[in-house]
Order: C-alpha cells, then structure tokens, then sequence
C-alpha cells in the first residue's frame, strides 16, 4: 500500500462523524490540516492546551515488552495525561508514526488500534497527523488538545505553604510492572511477555500500569472545579521529579510522609520477592500518570471525599512548607508513643535526590 492508502486502512471508520462533532471538528482526517471550533455546549470562555509527546521504539518501549496495540495507548495516553495536569479536558489529537520496514502495515494498523481504544475512552478526536518511513526504529509523537475554562488552567507554581499535597493514584506500578517484564523477556528468550503469564505471577496489575496507563482525566477535572488546587503536575518521570518541579516553580518545601505515600499489595509484594526497596519504584520508576499537586488545607478533606464518593482515589501524602525549594521525606517513626497515643519520637527527615527519568543523562 502506499503512504495514502496506508493512512485510510489505518484510520478510517475509527470514530463516528457525532464523536467529531461532538468535539467540535469541523474537518479531521484527509486535507492538508484539521479544522476545529470551540465544542459545543460550551458554558464560557474557554482556553486552549497543546501538549506534545514523543515515543521512541528501544528507548520507551520494545517488542519484549509491549505489545504493539500498547504502543498506542500509551502514546496517546502521556498526551492525555499532560492535558488533565493542567486541570483540563483533552479534545483532538494529532499523530505522528515513523515506521521502519520491520513495522509492516499490519503491525501499524495494531498500534493504532490501542490508539483509537486510548481515545475513545478519554473522548478524543484524532483529526490529523503525519507517516513517514523510518530508517531503523518506530517513533510515535502525539500532540493533544484540550480545553480548560479560561484563566482556570493549573500550573505547577502556585503552591503556598500550609497546603495539602496529594496524589490520585498509587506510585511505583509502572516501575515494578517494567522490572517484571525485563526479567521475565530475559527468561523467555526475549519474547513479549503474555498478560495470562503475568496473572499467574501475581504481577498482571503491574504490567497493565506499565503498558496501560489511566491518566486521572475525571479526577482533574473534579479538583479543577473546586478552585482550591494551587498547583499540579503528572508522573511522568517519577514522584521525586515531579514534586521537585513544583517546588521549584512554587519557591516552596514539600514534605512528603512516607507512611502515606500509596502503594499497592502487588508491588509491594513483587519488591519484597525482588530484592527491590519499593520506594526506589515509587519516587523515582516514573510512568504512573496519576496526578501530583497541592491544595488548600480547608479543602484537602472534602476534596477527599467528594472523589471517594465519585469512586476515585485521592491520597494525601504531606504538606508544603515554606523555605528554600526542596523536597524532603519524613520517614516512619521509631514507635515509641505516649498515653495519648502520638508518636514521642522526633520526625526523620531526608532529603529526597532530585532525580527521575531523564532522557540526556
């Protein structure tokens, strides 16, 4: 097939013309650029995010490691991510695939099966993009667009101290599910490593969070609307980066408690049988795309629950205060206790390295 072709086995028939106008498009797939208009139904002024996102095939992802439909998912799904830190709701996507001939048309049409999954489960339209040949690897680049209602959208600089910091999700998955797959790859001869493996080893959660990220869409936007947010940030390149990052932008200290840092029974598990400190998953692995930010103490609790309520997790995890930017973690206490029951014991504090995953190093 040529490039033309290609492109119409690839996408056509994908999303229904009421998915698009529902999304405001007035012209996607098929001209030389898309054509889009503020969405229907809008209740007011609204601003526009652009978020883009490369993948690179044998630096973010490989055949031992994920299959090709993931690829995707995962592409569109760190765009997805990018929009709702900043409050907002993801809308068009724009999508770039260099294919070497290793990916034959095939291979192509799976990726953007777990692309198209990806979107109609965030509500996105895919109206454009690109293909060109690649000499030896796939590259995946997505550029999403959402919405946020104008002068709302929420950066990483607005921290105070006194604020709640809080997480959407637990850390450390993405991380313990890669390590999984690696060892297991290297078993196996280097072949992709089946879900129904992972279950019957007591890692299938760990592997649908490396593989399949859930951007906490629903849970932004239910804190954007509360207006007490002051800042947030998704984990990409590790809760340790993440929250470094708002605390640079903030001028801020943030104190994260490690006995409420979440963490899952799987991972935790799967780090003891490892040999692995789960907390070298959870601050520095990277890849969970939950959400890390702060909010107003008055509404930390509230917030809370209104989530639990809507069925969707919110932990708190420390505090902001102020002081030189940095990031410390208050470390469990040494259980001695008094009548009252409060720890007599002094906080053990630490530094946390300022360090994730970073491309150039």
């Amino acid at each position: 097939m040529d490039e033309f072709a290609s492109i119409r086995h690839w996408t056509d028939g994908r999303q229904t013309a009421e998915r698009l106008r529902e999304k405001g498009v007035v012209l996607g797939i098929g001209d030389d650029a898309a054509v889009v208009e503020t969405p229907p139904g809008a209740s007011g002024p609204l601003q526009w995010l652009l978020a883009v996102d490369t993948m690179v095939e044998t630096v973010h992802f490989n055949a031992a490691t994920m299959a090709d439909a993931d690829v995707g998912w995962k592409a569109l799904a760190a765009n997805v991510s990018d929009i709702a830190a900043m409050g907002g709701e993801p809308r068009h996507a724009l999508v770039s695939v260099s294919a070497p001939q290793a990916w034959e048309p095939a291979r192509v049409r799976r990726l953007y099966d777990g692309l198209y999954a990806c979107a109609e489960h965030y509500g996105v339209a895919v109206i454009g993009g690109d293909t060109t040949s690649s000499p030896a690897q796939l590259v995946v680049a997505v550029t999403a667009v959402g919405t946020v209602e104008a002068g709302r959208a929420i950066r990483r600089a607005g921290a105070q101290p006194g604020d709640a910091v809080f997480v959407t999700g637990p850390v450390g998955m993405a991380a313990a599910g890669l390590h999984f797959l690696l060892a297991a790859a290297a078993a196996g001869g280097g072949q992709c490593v089946p879900l129904a493996a992972a279950e019957a080893a007591g890692t299938a959660a760990l592997v649908q969070a490396h593989r399949r990220p859930a951007p906490s869409v629903r849970a932004a936007r239910m804190l954007a609307a509360r207006g007490t947010v002051t800042s947030l940030n998704d984990v990409s390149d590790g809760l340790a980066s993440e929250a470094w990052e708002i605390a640079e932008a903030s001028g801020v200290k943030l104190a994260l408690r490690e006995p409420m840092l979440p963490r899952s029974g799987s991972m935790a598990a799967y780090a003891a049988r490892s040999g692995v400190d789960p907390l070298e998953w959870m601050l520095y692995g990277g890849e969970d795309y939950v959400l890390l930010g702060t909010i107003a103490a008055a509404d930390a609790r509230e917030a809370k629950t209104a989530l639990s309520e809507a069925g969707l997790p919110m932990y708190l995890i420390g505090e902001v205060e102020a002081g030189p930017a940095g990031v410390e973690l208050i470390r469990e206490d040494t259980g001695v206790r008094g009548k009252s029951g409060k720890s007599m014991s002094p906080e053990r504090r630490q530094q946390i390295a300022k360090r994730g995953y970073n491309h150039f190093e």
